[in-house]
């Protein structure tokens, strides 16, 4: 099956980149003074902790959460969730920083979630309160340990990649006679391409983080360059495309499904998501993630109690209700993401499974670049080349 096939080349791949009742004491058979009895073990809870004050405050990306999922863990807890969005992994970043985050749970990428941990901005899981997750998959686990050593902060909220969406409808309209690239790079960075592009929009994702590392792919560097000279070169090559973006986007799901790009960079849960809503919204245009003959970036979300939270045993009682096998297979089925929870496996619908862009077969998986960390003097010069391009300076 495709999903067993995923996970095998999780393994191969990623891996090589990278309380108890007590039982009375019998009667003394003759009057003859006893043996102290050994101290009881103290008794373990019957279910989950929860914090005196019954508030959650969790803060997540956009169009990142099952419908209902929220409402039925307020309903079987009894805990209020305040459920708050951000747009991009350096938004996130920049409260954590501050601190006094008023949050309990976060959800950042694994490229900033490493830092994150090491500047001590994240507190250790209570894993006692969370048995669920035993339903992970241990080599999507064993991936997060370059992040997080020894599983001890993150766990997966879901996992995907960047690639190129395209209305395929729209987009073969504005080439004309001409033929799709074998490379599906080409079609936003190359200006051959990007020039008749630009007639139906070509929208990049709003983000140093997300843009900088495949414009380094394609050029043949490391996605993941420490080296500041690369990002120069990069910002080179985005140069020549820049006059042809329309958009620079936070709202990737609206823009392309509502035909304010016909291309873009995005994170392939996002355009499937968009193919959906756009089908919903009785457009009959053919909208699909695209697979780029060089690799796509991998990327993982990943659940997170702040150092500040104050309500850390709802936090817990919410990760371990998220990794019930039925919710992390409605991620997949709803969300058009992937899940490294191997009990939903068998729960993801038969048309989810098949799709080839969002559990992706092992021969194209074996490309794919898995994610990584940069330094602050990398952050620096991907942040300076990123605002130079979108300026057009």
């Amino acid at each position: 099956m495709k999903k067993q096939v995923l996970a095998l080349a999780i393994t191969a791949v990623l891996l090589a980149a990278c309380g108890k009742k007590e039982e009375p004491a019998p009667a003394p058979a003759a009057p003859v003074a006893a043996a102290p009895a050994p101290a009881a073990e103290p008794a373990k809870p019957a279910g989950p902790v929860f914090d005196d004050e019954k508030v959650l405050n969790i803060y997540n990306w956009p169009d990142y959460v099952p419908e209902g999922m929220i409402a039925a863990f307020e309903k079987e807890t009894g805990i209020k969730v305040n459920y708050d969005t951000f747009e991009t992994n350096e938004a996130l970043h920049a409260k954590l920083v501050a601190g006094n985050t008023g949050y309990d749970i976060v959800v950042p990428g694994t490229v900033f979630a490493k830092g994150q941990i090491e500047g001590g901005l994240l507190q250790p899981l209570k894993k006692e309160q969370i048995p669920n997750l035993a339903n992970m998959d241990p080599a999507i686990m064993s991936v997060l340990t370059k992040a997080d050593p020894d599983n001890k902060h993150l766990v997966p909220w879901a996992w995907g990649f960047t690639t190129v969406g395209i209305n395929k409808t729209k987009a073969e309209k504005a080439l004309g006679g001409m033929a799709m690239p074998e490379n599906a790079w080409d079609l936003v960075f190359k200006p051959e391409y990007t020039s008749k592009l630009k007639s139906c929009g070509i929208a990049y994702l709003d983000s140093p983080t997300e843009i900088l590392p495949v414009a380094l792919h394609y050029i043949g560097k490391d996605a993941y360059s420490n080296d500041p000279a690369d990002y120069k070169l990069a910002n080179e090559m985005l140069a020549k495309v820049r006059k042809d973006v329309r958009l620079f986007s936070s709202t990737m799901i609206d823009d392309i499904a509502g035909g304010k790009a016909c291309v873009a960079i995005g994170w392939s849960g996002d355009i499937n998501q968009a193919a959906a809503r756009a089908k919903e919204n009785g457009s009959k245009d053919v909208i699909e993630a695209l697979l780029p003959s060089t690799g796509a970036l991998i990327f993982f979300d990943t659940m997170a109690v702040t150092k500040d939270a104050k309500h850390p045993n709802n936090a817990a009682a919410f990760i371990d209700f998220y990794l019930r096998p039925e919710n992390a297979a409605a991620m997949a089925n709803d969300m058009g993401y992937p899940t490294g929870n191997k009990a939903g496996m068998d729960k993801i619908n038969p048309e989810i499974a098949g799709n080839k862009t969002i559990f992706v077969e092992s021969d194209y998986f074996a490309k794919m670049i898995p994610p990584s960390s940069f330094t602050n003097e990398a952050r620096e010069a991907m942040s300076n080349a990123y605002n130079s391009f979108k300026k057009g300076k």
